[in-house]
């Protein structure tokens, strides 16, 4: 697991935008280059706390399929996504039985933190659709997934294997626009899984704001 993580730190660090940027500014690179992919590796096991106070464990939900999604709302890269597209792929998702976990990793005083109310209301707020938003103010879990930007993904088999981690799609910006026409990999890994197909593409670049981890380890963005 950790061979497969360090390539994908090693490949997201040359996507990651920071969000200090202005929102027009995009990457330039594309999302789908990689030189390994994170299939048939072991999810690394967490407990988190929930938005509503619950205990919610990767374990709790075997046998079935689980996608990971990091956030943070000030993002432009994931208000990009969250202008409808997330949405709709959430409710897609949980109602073909998949469950959804949206993580926050940032740290308390760092932007996109959340907790109590905010926390509690997050769901209601951008209309969202996941299963459970869980809460990760020490990073722990971000880093175990070596969890580089907001968004980035993780979707996983019901035996607790990754089979799909990186980039959401193969528009690495943060305009609504492209938002049209864009490929995107989790909808893909979850319609392969869903067929009995091994999934195309298992890992792709990902993309969008660093996450604010507690110690403000963080890469370096991409030149765009």
């Amino acid at each position: 697991m950790k061979h497969a993580l360090l390539s994908i730190a090693a490949a997201s660090a040359l996507l990651l935008a920071g969000c200090g940027q202005p929102a027009e500014k995009t990457a330039e690179a594309p999302a789908g280059q990689a030189t390994e992919t994170a299939g048939g590796q072991m999810a690394p096991a967490f407990t988190l706390a929930s938005a509503d106070g619950q205990q919610v464990s990767l374990a709790d939900f075997r046998g079935k399929t689980v996608v990971l999604e990091w956030t943070n709302e000030g993002c432009p890269y994931v208000k990009k996504h969250y202008s409808g597209a997330m949405q709709a792929l959430q409710k897609e998702a949980v109602a073909d039985g998949v469950v959804w976990l949206t993580i926050i990793s940032s740290a308390p005083g760092e932007q996109g933190f959340v907790e109590g109310e905010s926390a509690k209301n997050w769901k209601q707020r951008f209309n969202a659709g996941f299963t459970h938003l869980l809460l990760d103010p020490t990073g722990a879990t971000g880093k175990a997934y070596d969890a580089k930007t907001t968004p980035d993904m993780r979707v996983i088999d019901g035996e607790g294997r990754i089979i799909y981690a990186g980039g959401i799609d193969d528009k690495p910006t943060n305009k609504v626009e492209d938002l049209e026409g864009a490929k995107n990999f989790v909808r893909a890994a979850l319609d392969d899984h869903a067929a009995g197909r091994p999934v195309t593409t298992a890992f792709a670049q990902p993309y969008g704001c660093s996450i604010k981890y507690a110690d403000g380890a963080e890469a370096a963005p991409a030149k765009g």
